[in-house]
């Protein structure tokens, strides 16, 4: 039994041998007859289509002249403001004007009950007739000493006795119409009159208060000019001119002009932030702005240069602000400074002229891009 066993394991393993070989042989040739990795990559690129340029909307630029400008913002102020109220004292007795309405120079705003005041007028005025009647009686008396006194009839001293009194009787007649003057004006000052053209901003819902000397009961505003107030650097100063028209557009609202004139360039900066007050009319003769707002303003610094007018969509402020533009069917960068920007559109330097200026850049458009134009 023992010699028949061995014989069969020998010919096991040498199986096992030839059938790793065998399968050793395959392998080699399978890897032989296999293409290389990258004669597959290359086939499978020339089998992929192209991809297609990415399709851009493109603008052209206009032309304008314009010139360095500067944003600020700021607050729209009255072109005139005034709390109102009666020189003298007395009770309220009639409101003529109410807020909300618009009222002109010397309107009666309100009355003081006059009462009073007329009773001192009506004295007064006869305080005036008792002193002139008065002084016309010394000055007939003092016309006959004086005849007398040229004739002998009665002696210097006499004369000059008639003659003081007529003096007298005349310097009353001059204090009586002075009282008069005071009783009238205070009579005047009774009648509340608007100090200028504006609108009522604050007045009394009541009357028969009594009111003070002094006490405020109306608010008047001039609105149909308004003063946008800002401040600009040191710097600006020299190139911002008296005159020069400006853009000023609300916050809040959205009204907007281009008529507004720079009125006042203060020559002292302000203390605590260095900063040059300036000074600008708005018109609001439509009452399009609202006084006591927030607005923004675009100050022309400087001459005036050739620039360009774009869409602001199409400008990039990502590492500086560019716009792109197509040449020969890529995108290029183009460098430009920002002039002006208004609500959708924007000025701009160039260092040339701009042409097919790409509207709505994405983040994934960048120079030398392959672009066809929409």
């Amino acid at each position: 039994m023992k010699s028949s066993t061995k014989p069969s394991a020998s010919r096991a393993f040498a199986a096992v041998g030839v059938a790793a070989a065998l399968a050793l042989t395959a392998c080699d040739k399978a890897d032989a007859s296999a293409p290389p990795a990258a004669d597959k990559a290359s086939a499978a690129d020339k089998a992929a289509p192209a991809k297609a340029p990415t399709a851009v909307k493109v603008i052209t630029p206009r032309g304008e002249q314009a010139s360095a400008s500067e944003e600020v913002t700021g607050t729209l102020f009255p072109a005139q403001g005034l709390q109102v109220g009666f020189e003298v004292g007395g009770r309220l007795e009639s409101v003529r004007s109410h807020k909300g309405q618009a009222v002109k120079k010397g309107d009666v705003l309100a009355q003081l009950n006059p009462e009073i005041v007329d009773a001192q007028v009506a004295g007064a005025e006869a305080a005036v007739a008792a002193a002139e009647a008065g002084a016309s009686m010394a000055k007939d008396a003092a016309e006959r000493s004086e005849k007398l006194s040229a004739g002998g009839g009665i002696s210097e001293q006499q004369h000059r006795g008639a003659a003081s009194t007529a003096a007298q009787a005349q310097a009353q007649v001059l204090a009586a119409k002075a009282q008069l003057a005071q009783a009238r004006a205070s009579r005047r000052r009774h009648d509340l009159k608007a100090p200028f053209n504006g609108t009522l901003i604050e007045s009394p819902d009541q009357t028969g208060a009594t009111v003070a000397p002094g006490t405020p009961l109306f608010t008047l505003e001039q609105l149909d000019t308004l003063v946008f107030r800002t401040t600009v650097p040191e710097s600006s100063r020299a190139l911002l001119k008296p005159g020069a028209k400006v853009r000023v557009v609300s916050l809040g609202g959205g009204a907007s002009t281009d008529d507004a004139v720079v009125r006042t360039i203060l020559p002292s900066a302000d203390a605590t932030t260095r900063r040059v007050p300036v000074e600008i009319a708005v018109p609001n003769a439509d009452g399009r702005f609202v006084a006591h707002t927030l607005a923004r303003a675009m100050l022309k610094l400087g001459d005036l240069r050739e620039a360009q007018v774009i869409p602001l969509t199409a400008v990039s402020s990502s590492n500086g602000d560019h716009v792109l533009v197509v040449d020969d069917g890529a995108l290029r960068r183009v460098d430009v400074q920002v002039l002006e920007r208004r609500d959708r559109e924007v000025v701009v330097l160039a260092a040339s002229v701009l042409q097919q200026v790409v509207d709505y850049p994405t983040p994934a458009m960048s120079p030398g891009t392959r672009v066809s134009v929409k």
